[in-house]
């Protein structure tokens, strides 16, 4: 009797589900709309901002972002979406404000090399400046 009355405690949680509209999205059947502040990719707004401090890379806990540098204005930032954990610590990190989250997902792969994305790379311009 005892375990009637404990399932009768779910009915009135029963009852409003289903009274309430539904707190799923629909996707896939209507696209997907990501809300504002969603933190998706990591993009550099602003390539000229960067100095390649590496303050980003120090800070990131999932070691999604590499630089590779050749000397002091001639490196590589390279992002790593599959490693990355949209925590937003490299944006909070970089000083010129030159990193950023965007309101957009990462596409899949199957191949990891696929999944790496140049951020910036001024190697070559220094090449052909000397």
């Amino acid at each position: 009797m005892k375990k009637y009355f404990k399932q009768m405690g779910l009915l009135p949680a029963i009852l409003e589900a289903i009274r309430n509209e539904p707190e799923t999205v629909a996707f896939p059947s209507v696209p997907l709309v990501l809300p504002a502040g969603y933190r998706g990719e990591i993009e550099m707004l602003d390539p000229e901002k960067c100095s390649g401090c590496g303050l980003c890379v120090r800070d990131c806990p999932a070691q999604a972002l590499e630089l590779v540098r050749q000397s002091r204005s001639a490196f590589c930032l390279v992002y790593y979406p599959a490693r990355c954990a949209y925590c937003g610590q490299c944006e909070e990190s970089c000083r010129h404000e030159a990193i950023s989250h965007v309101n957009r997902f990462s596409d899949p792969t199957r191949n990891l090399q696929d999944s790496r994305h140049i951020l910036k790379d001024t190697r070559e311009q220094v090449e052909h400046e000397a």
